[in-house]
């Protein structure tokens, strides 16, 4: 049976970003405005626009995909663009830069407290990745800014001038607890103990459960395993194998671990050691593969050989654990969606500390 319309003509005034109603309520159940108004910028009088209006202008802007500053211009005269969100005034293109300019790193705090409140009151539901625990993924992914001359851009690891931004995604659901913009150049440790006591501690404003902490080879450093440690939430950490011989860790396997064949020529074998670090013996995951026939059946002069290895504090079996890393994979499909979903890859501003500021927004 076809379907009906029914076309009928109205008087009132439609909008194209009606959404911003379902965006704006949970905002004004923040303490973005009052906390942020607070901040005191040097002598200045109080003015005219309030940093609150200023900030939730720009990130209304955000949840419309819209994060150039020029944007604003066009919602100056709305009056459903100022009711949804609980403005006094909006801000002009002029204000909204220079405002977030001045800014800079003094509503970090804010925004990230706000939004874990707002998570932990609005969210439906967190899904665990195994049992108890929730995961706690962190990440890095950089944002391609090439042919741009930002404060910050620089060559990042995957060959292309930008920043590298780090993620922290609670649950099952990617929840994002936690962002923070970084120079293209930087090694992905560098910042990562204190971002991870940040994003752990948001984590905890959001659930009481056992936390899983998921990190990369890039984060295989001990320092991150003691901030766990001192905030009681579990790892799994893929080891960085540096120059440990692949032969080696192929024979370890072969004598401890649980092997299996799943096609002709090859074997996989998982099991568990431990591993010293600065004096402490740590628990590693291991899974190692050898091919001597390829899987269109080329046979092989010399047989190829994979090693992975992961740094956990989980007791679970060695399967279970290497299944709960590869789970891990799917958080980096999040980052995508804010680089396209929002168009924020190429962020706004020269300054960055202001993209910054853009970016936690």
């Amino acid at each position: 049976m076809p379907m009906k319309f029914t076309i009928s003509e109205t008087d009132e005034i439609l909008v194209s970003h009606s959404g911003l109603g379902l965006a704006g309520a949970p905002l004004q159940g923040t303490g973005i405005q009052k906390r942020s108004n607070a901040i005191c910028l040097g002598d200045r009088k109080r003015p005219a626009v309030c940093h609150g209006d200023v900030l939730t202008a720009m990130i209304a802007l955000l949840c419309l995909g819209k994060p150039d500053f020029g944007a604003i211009e066009a919602f100056r005269q709305d009056e459903f663009f100022r009711r949804a969100l609980g403005l006094k005034k909006v801000p002009s293109e002029g204000t909204l830069r220079q405002r977030l300019d001045e800014l800079e790193h003094r509503c970090d705090a804010i925004l990230r407290e706000e939004s874990a409140a707002m998570v932990a009151r609005h969210a439906p539901t967190l899904t665990p990745c195994y049992g108890e625990w929730v995961a706690l993924d962190i990440d890095p992914s950089p944002f391609d800014n090439s042919g741009t001359k930002k404060e910050g851009v620089s060559w990042t690891y995957l060959h292309f001038d930008g920043f590298s931004p780090c993620f922290a995604y609670l649950a099952n659901e990617g929840y994002l607890v936690h962002c923070r913009l970084r120079e293209g150049s930087r090694h992905s440790q560098d910042g990562m103990p204190r971002f991870l006591d940040e994003a752990i501690d948001s984590s905890r404003q959001i659930t009481s459960a056992k936390l899983l902490v998921r990190l990369d080879a890039g984060e295989d450093d001990l320092e991150n395993i003691r901030r766990c440690q001192k905030r009681k939430a579990d790892w799994i950490i893929k080891r960085n194998l540096r120059r440990e011989s692949l032969e080696d860790w192929l024979e370890e396997a072969q004598a401890y671990g649980d092997w299996e064949f799943p096609r002709e020529g090859k074997e996989v074998y998982t099991g568990e050691t431990w591993k010293e670090r600065e004096g402490k013996l740590y628990r590693v995951v291991f899974e190692v593969s050898q091919r001597t026939i390829t899987a269109d059946g080329q046979k092989l002069l010399v047989p190829e050989i994979e090693v992975a290895t992961f740094w956990t504090s989980l007791k679970l079996p060695a399967k279970q654990v290497i299944e709960l890393y590869h789970q891990h994979g799917t958080s980096e499909q999040f980052p995508s969606e804010i680089k396209s979903d929002m168009d924020l890859e190429r962020l706004p501003s020269g300054k960055f500390a202001t993209n910054a500021l853009v970016f936690a927004a």
